[in-house]
């Protein structure tokens, strides 16, 4: 498909000293488009493509990619023309492409495949509102994209208008969150937030914000990517009201970060948004150590934080993607002690089933003595570190003395693992685990012995 160069990168828009900004290439049907309107991220959104006919004027569609398409109850599909613009016009295995545009195979079902894998809706005490973890809470704001990804994991929702969330459903959320006073940190995502009407993120920034044990609001978006053009000033200036707040974009492939992009980046982190960056790693796309290089060294520059390399979800129509959890832990080798520690993600399973994100490394621990630790590097350096000599204690008491006050909310918080290392618990158990060893006694057993007592294992 034939890519002609346009007014754009001609003399469009201009930088100090008359530079012309660099722009992405645009394909032959969209070469007299005026700027102004290339520009104009409505202008984007309203013709997004997402026919077969459509598609088939910027790329050439493979058989498989057809089938996809013209398949019967498909997950959404639209693509800006900007992000259009990216797409491997003559490669069908193109790691742009491979993310937007459907294929045959979206519809082939595989082992443990579930249409809600991270079950958020079990955890869901209201409307859209997922509470997962002790002090954070998921919030769902919309159901809309500005460009649809093949291994949405949220797909069973996500691109249906119908069940998009209302006024009412927000009112509920915010509700929620502002009677449970454990929750510091909310994340808002959807669907995407920055695709909203500007008046309503706004309102429900601020209204969030006015709650006072809410520590920091975080958006989760990918509009920066899909569509840089939706990064105004404006919109900008907006969200630097509502400080602390982070935004964590969704970049897999460095083929994505553009001068569009790098522009749209530069404008939110000098508005002092901290950004981070979430990967989801993709069979034929970013599932090898080089790719995986030069995205994070080329976010680190663009003053994104790589945050989390994502295994890919047990999602409905992403079987395709997936790879073996060894491919992650290999990727995560490769990168440790080979770049920058800031340019290193957490790669993390998602568990299914509604277990949150656990996180998987390579093994640096080789083996432990009576008072030495055997570590070895990412070269391979094998050595051991000493233990202290004296007895280790640790006055926990003392150490809160220098802390900020916090509510009591040891019967709301649930430790897990942690509540083992640090004494309050003794097990954790199964569901069931009493009543399948009690094999099926009623009574409590009878305490035999003139030392037995009763022994507390919780």
């Amino acid at each position: 498909m034939e890519v002609t160069p346009t007014a754009g990168q001609r003399q469009a828009e201009s930088i100090p000293g008359d530079q012309p900004l660099e722009m992405t290439p645009r394909p032959a049907l969209w070469a007299d488009v005026p700027d102004e309107k290339w520009n104009d991220w409505r202008w984007q959104m309203s013709n997004r493509l997402n026919s077969l006919e459509e598609l088939q004027q910027v790329i050439d569609l493979t058989d498989d990619e057809i089938e996809g398409l013209s398949a019967e109850g498909k997950f959404r599909v639209d693509v800006t023309p900007y992000f259009a613009s990216l797409l491997e016009a003559d490669d069908p295995r193109g790691p742009v492409r491979l993310q937007v545009i459907p294929k045959g195979s979206e519809m082939v079902a595989f082992d443990s495949m579930m249409a809600d894998s991270l079950s958020e809706d079990a955890h869901s005490p209201v409307p859209g509102l997922v509470h997962r973890y002790p002090d954070r809470v998921l919030m769902l704001v919309t159901t809309q994209c500005a460009s649809y990804c093949r291994y949405c994991t949220r797909s069973r929702v996500v691109g249906d208008p119908s069940a998009n969330y209302s006024r009412s459903d927000h009112e509920a959320q915010i509700e929620y969150i502002r009677n449970t006073p454990q929750v510091r940190d909310v994340l808002l995502s959807g669907g995407d937030p920055l695709i909203m009407p500007e008046r309503m993120l706004e309102n429900l920034l601020s209204s969030l914000h006015e709650i006072p044990h809410l520590e920091i609001i975080r958006i989760g978006s990918r509009v920066p990517v899909f569509l840089p053009q939706r990064i105004t000033d404006e919109l900008v200036d907006m969200l630097s009201r509502f400080h602390p707040l982070w935004l964590n974009i969704h970049v897999n492939h460095p083929r994505e970060i553009t001068p569009e992009l790098s522009r749209a980046l530069a404008k939110l982190a000098d508005a002092g948004i901290p950004l981070g960056n979430q990967s989801v790693l993709l069979r034929g796309v970013n599932d090898s150590p080089e790719v995986q290089m030069e995205l994070v060294q080329k976010l680190v520059r663009n003053r994104v934080r790589p945050y989390y390399l994502y295994q890919c979800d047990l999602v409905q129509g992403a079987g395709h993607f997936r790879t073996p959890v060894a491919v992650g832990i290999e990727i995560i080798e490769a990168l440790r002690g080979h770049t920058s520690g800031y340019a290193v993600p957490t790669y993390v399973v998602d568990a299914p089933g509604g277990g949150g994100k656990i996180p998987v490394m390579p093994n640096y621990v080789i083996s432990e003595g009576a008072n030495r630790v055997v570590l070895r590097n990412y070269e391979g350096f094998i050595t051991t570190y000493s233990e202290p000599d004296e007895a280790y204690q640790r006055d926990d008491e003392h150490l809160r003395k220098y802390l900020e006050p916090k509510a009591a909310q040891e019967n709301i918080v649930q430790k897990g693992v942690s509540g083992l290392a640090s004494g309050k618990h003794m097990t954790i158990k199964p569901e069931g685990f009493d009543d399948v060893h009690r094999r099926g006694r009623e009574a409590e057993v009878e305490k035999r012995g003139k030392r037995n007592f009763e022994d507390d294992y919780n």
